[in-house]
């Protein structure tokens, strides 16, 4: 450990300084668990504080849970799940912040469609169409497999009538969705694949199901198979998560070629791809193709997963799946189990809405908007970040992965400073299963900034890395 960029000030005691100092190194993983901390005779003599200074130092390191004294021996650095603790701390501020505070932000945490571009004036118009045609029926009626009028409508506008109808059901939302397939096939210690980052969320389910979470990296076109194979022969695989379009956090996309592989390697091991198909709407790059790993599928090895929520209006729970033949009772049974049904007034809403080609409509006008937006946070990242980051040209969706490759400052004190300065971004930490791996990424949102703030912001961000 080298102490030479550690400077004391007048701000705070000096204990404190060199807490927080071993801290960083520890929580980085430059300092491993369980590694011996200098001696306080050894600090004494290298930084020029006294020893009570250093004492007070580690035990403030063992009060916040970062080191452990043994009689004796010394004191030794504690890894600690500080995922977690940055997780509550960043949904904290979110609670904190008023409708009227978080105007005051520049917030690019945002993954889901601006409110403001919705079209509410034709939402009304077809809940009061829904309401006049169906009346109280349209409040009560329950069908656990989804209102089959939605259902009918799914398979006939967005899959060309390619799929059954009995395979189809209705969900709350891409997160229940995901919650649902892994009550249905995941059980303690069985192993699951993500990619590496991935979608928190996903994590937290399959972590909640005391499951092996075994993490393989992405490359520019997708999940690195050759590393996945090397995992397959090795080990019994239960499923492997992906999002095939726009990746979250990444925003990378997978190749046509990967997932024509994707698929003979979920049959010669046999194992479940669950496909998240996220934000597949908002493509700006002509050269992108939209063929989801299910029209692919002939083997029935994809579970298919689609929130209607990041275009439809978050607030509005709806999404839907497709099951491979051998596991739809048990899929259904998981979704009756979990919440008996999903809201028969907004099923009936949605059906009505994309019956009347609303849906393409509103997202050919959001993908123009976002397009734009796209455009200017890039050139923005390009021109005034330039060498310091890196990040992949996702050609779609609402965010950028951004790495930072120069200095020391990494996503978690960057989030922090940010604040202070009414920027919100998404510090990278969240998206892996050990923290550490995610130190220098951080997730940057467009879906809430016009492009006067997204530069505004971006030169804000500048002034930290």
């Amino acid at each position: 450990m080298d102490f030479k960029n550690l400077i004391f000030n007048d701000d705070k005691p000096k204990y404190v300084v060199l807490a927080e100092y071993i801290k960083e190194f520890i929580r980085k993983g430059e300092i491993e668990d369980g590694e011996k901390l200098p001696t306080i005779r050894s600090l004494v003599d290298e930084i020029d504080v006294n020893k009570a200074t250093i004492i007070s130092a580690y035990k403030k390191l063992e009060e916040e849970g970062y080191a452990v004294s043994k009689i004796g021996s010394g004191t030794f650095a504690k890894q600690r799940d500080f995922t977690r603790i940055i997780k509550r701390q960043y949904s904290r501020t979110f609670k904190k912040l008023s409708k009227d505070r978080i105007k005051d932000f520049i917030d690019f945490t945002g993954e889901t469609t601006s409110a403001e571009l919705f079209p509410i004036d034709e939402f009304k118009s077809v809940i009061n169409e829904v309401l006049d045609r169906d009346g109280a029926e349209a409040l009560i009626y329950r069908d656990s497999l989804g209102y089959e009028e939605l259902r009918e409508t799914i398979r006939r506008k967005f899959w060309n009538n390619s799929v059954s109808l009995s395979d189809i059901l209705i969900v709350s939302g891409a997160q229940q969705g995901i919650d649902i397939v892994a009550k249905t096939i995941v059980n303690p210690n069985d192993n699951v694949i993500v990619e590496k980052p991935t979608y928190s969320g996903a994590l937290s389910v399959f972590k909640s199901r005391r499951a092996n979470i075994i993490e393989v990296g992405i490359e520019d076109d997708g999940v690195n198979l050759e590393e996945l194979e090397k995992i397959l022969k090795r080990n019994k695989i239960k499923l492997f998560y992906t999002m095939s379009y726009f990746q979250n956090p990444s925003g990378v996309t997978i190749s046509k070629e990967k997932k024509e592989k994707l698929l003979l390697l979920a049959e010669k091991y046999d194992f479940y791809i669950v496909e998240d198909d996220y934000l597949s709407e908002l493509i700006y790059d002509e050269k992108i193709e939209y063929i989801p790993i299910k029209k692919m599928d002939i083997s029935e090895k994809v579970i298919y997963i689609k929130s209607f929520s990041k275009i439809f209006l978050p607030g509005i729970r709806l999404g839907y799946m497709i099951s491979p033949k051998g596991l739809n009772d048990s899929l259904q049974l998981a979704k009756i189990n979990t919440d008996i049904s999903t809201s028969s007034l907004m099923q009936r809403v949605l059906q009505k809405y994309i019956d009347n080609d609303y849906w393409i409509s509103h997202t050919r006008e959001l993908t123009d908007v976002y397009r734009m937006r796209y455009e200017c946070i890039t050139k923005s990242i390009d021109t005034i970040l330039k060498d310091k980051v890196s990040y992949v040209l996702t050609g779609g969706g609402l965010h950028l992965f951004v790495k930072i490759k120069t200095g020391r400052m990494d996503s978690v004190s960057l989030y922090n400073a940010l604040k202070k300065e009414n920027v919100l971004i998404t510090p990278g930490v969240l998206f892996f299963n050990n923290g550490n791996d995610g130190l220098k990424y951080f997730r940057i949102g467009f879906s809430e900034v016009h492009c006067d703030k997204i530069t505004y912001g971006i030169e804000i961000i500048n002034k930290y890395i």
